[in-house]
């Protein structure tokens, strides 16, 4: 098999659709032996064939060689490449259009990295709220105190809050990156696109240099949102969640323009925070079913959202569908074509009314994470977010009355049963 063949994009005029193109591109079998499915490749080091050859591998690692050698460039050692990283790492890239990919040993690992790579001292974050929390205290905490600084927006469909924040930020010092998470968990709000990218360009106008857009697209991507087609310059992942989608591995991803990811990877390799040949051969694996699972999953969501909604216990239901302020469909409908399977709900009282109720559950898992083929529930404010200064869940409307659930493969009427049981 040609190379163009296990990297095929196209077939005649007809563009192949990533459900495609997650069975196959990017491996070869005939350099496995005829095997239809990549094996892992169990290994730490790679032979060269000739010590020039060596050379120029060192050389493309290091970026010095050029682009035409760069792609020429073969294997090395497992902390800088391997074959199970390189397929997982072009089937993301194809699925979201982007150039290029790195893949990670956790999403931590992969915001991190990346983030490292591309702020220097004295640089400021202009990031969203509500984030992750490992992501908040990674930017509050930990890259603080090395005088990688930064300034929060809460209202991402606001033009003028994310202004003033944007001003306020140059105010401490060059806005070198714009992290965004959006859908964000729990709460499910949305960031405009639109509006970010015209405030990078204003940014560029006032300091010189245009911030680097990086969103955080775990809760819809890739099957309901694609940031890069929206002015976004990087797409981070825990590829922990939907992709891996079984509860099984930890990982993480950046895809993006070759121009940004290379200093990624380089940093990836100088920090050892590669994903292990096992785990990307998983990736890859879920990869063939990530569109049908996500799709699934998201049809089931919407029916217990709605069930929830009617449900005189129940308070506010976070899900895209009954979300009522006009901005947010508004931009809903421009970014996103579906609305995922993970959102939160609030119920009458704190703790004392929440915790009973979960623990009644008997389908639902009591655990954090989200995107398993498994549904599961947590209460944000007192696991995921519980890092969070008190008075920032509060604004966020992370409170002890709201329950987050992660929609799985269940079959939607017996999670409704278990949940009937449960409020009962």
């Amino acid at each position: 098999m040609a190379a163009e063949d296990y990297q095929r994009t196209h077939i005649g005029d007809q563009e192949l659709h990533p459900e495609t193109l997650m069975i196959s591109y990017g491996y070869d079998p005939f350099l496995s032996e005829g095997a239809v499915k990549p094996p892992v490749f169990l290994t730490s080091t790679f032979a060269f064939p000739t010590a020039e050859a060596g050379a120029a591998y060192f050389e493309s690692l290091a970026g010095t060689a050029s682009a035409a050698e760069r792609d020429g460039a073969g294997l090395i050692y497992s902390r800088f490449n391997h074959p199970n990283l390189q397929i997982a790492e072009d089937r993301l890239a194809v699925f979201e259009r982007g150039e290029a990919a790195a893949v990670f040993a956790s999403g931590m690992a992969a915001i991190s990295t990346t983030l490292l790579a591309l702020v220097q001292h004295g640089e400021v974050i202009l990031r969203s709220q509500p984030l992750y929390g490992g992501t908040e205290t990674l930017i509050t905490s930990v890259l603080a105190g090395m005088q990688l600084r930064s300034h929060a927006f809460t209202d991402g469909l606001s033009g003028d809050d994310i202004r003033s924040a944007a001003a306020n930020a140059m105010a401490i010092g060059p806005v070198r990156v714009i992290f965004l998470e959006t859908p964000a968990n729990p709460t499910n709000t949305l960031i405009d696109f639109a509006t970010i990218a015209a405030v990078a360009d204003d940014i560029e106008h006032r300091q010189g240099a245009r911030p680097i857009v990086i969103c955080d697209n775990t809760m819809l991507g890739p099957v309901f949102q694609q940031p890069l087609r929206h002015g976004v310059d990087i797409v981070l992942y825990s590829l922990t969640k939907y992709i891996g989608g079984h509860s099984d591995l930890v990982a993480g991803a950046a895809i993006g323009p070759r121009a940004l990811i290379d200093p990624i990877r380089r940093a990836r390799s100088a920090f050892g925070t590669q994903l292990d040949p096992h785990s990307c051969w998983m990736i890859g694996r879920s990869l063939e079913t990530v569109n049908l699972r996500m799709r699934r999953a998201s049809d089931s969501a919407a029916r217990v959202a709605d069930w929830l909604a009617a449900q005189p216990r129940v308070g506010k239901v976070f899900h895209p569908a009954h979300i009522t302020d006009e901005r947010y469909q508004r931009v809903f409908r421009e970014q996103c074509s579906g609305g995922g399977s993970t959102f939160s709900f609030t119920l009458e009282g704190g703790r004392d009314v929440v915790f009973p109720i979960l623990n009644r559950l008997r389908l639902f898992k009591l655990a954090v994470s989200l995107g398993g083929s498994e549904s599961l529930v947590c209460h944000p404010a007192s696991t995921t977010h519980s890092g969070v200064d008190r008075q920032v869940r509060d604004k966020l409307e992370i409170s002890d009355s709201l329950v987050r659930i992660s929609i799985g493969l269940e079959h939607p009427d017996d999670l409704i049963a278990d949940l009937t049981q449960a409020l009962a």
